[in-house]
């Protein structure tokens, strides 16, 4: 007769696996992706090595998974702050002014799902993330068009190009350690002018 597992050791089995996802979370809140190893999990989860390879493969699937766990939270985020307001104006402003607030909350968190190097299983998470991000904005400019409230414009590449300029403004490569006091009133006043006004 084959083994069944009872419901008691599937609910033991996903609480170990969450208890690892916080876990590596919480490492990659620290020193980003590149401070979650195999062995540091292990050491503070409490678990050994070879436990951690009986929930994920290897070490990108599981990055991959802390990826897409906390971008999930920061795209809810985004899509719930998009509901504050009469006009487009007003929730632009309250959606960009709680993304930039969320990153400086925990700079390193956001530092790593949005510009670190990682493995190529983030990077593929990364890339439909970023296309979940401009699938909102796009929605509130097409919004903005249709209400008169925005001019005609190209929806699509001006929402790619805001999802690009606001993540490089927060944490890219490129950027320099920006003033903390008006990062979200300079990004409200670009993105304004970006969509027309």
């Amino acid at each position: 007769m084959a083994y069944r597992e009872t419901d008691q050791v599937r609910a033991r089995k996903a609480a170990q696996r969450e208890h690892l996802l916080v876990s590596a979370e919480q490492l990659v809140r620290e020193g980003g992706f590149a401070n979650l190893t195999m062995q540091t999990l292990a050491r503070q989860a409490r678990v050994g090595v070879g436990t951690l390879y009986r929930y994920f493969d290897n070490k990108g699937r599981l990055a991959a998974e802390v990826f897409r766990r906390a971008t999930e939270r920061e795209v809810a985020a985004v899509a719930q702050a998009m509901t504050h307001g009469d006009t487009v104006v007003a929730r632009l402003t309250h959606v960009l002014q709680e993304f930039v607030r969320r990153a400086q909350s925990a700079p390193k968190l956001a530092w790593a799902l949005i510009a670190e190097p990682v493995d190529p299983e983030v990077d593929s998470e990364r890339l439909h993330y970023r296309r979940q991000y401009a699938s909102l904005y796009q929605a509130l400019l097409r919004e903005g068009v249709a209400s008169g409230e925005l001019p005609e414009q190209n929806i699509a590449v001006v929402a790619a190009a805001m999802v690009g300029g606001i993540a490089e403004a927060l944490v890219g490569p490129l950027s320099e350690p920006l003033e903390q006091d008006d990062v979200a009133e300079a990004l409200v006043g670009f993105c304004l002018r970006a969509i027309g006004l």
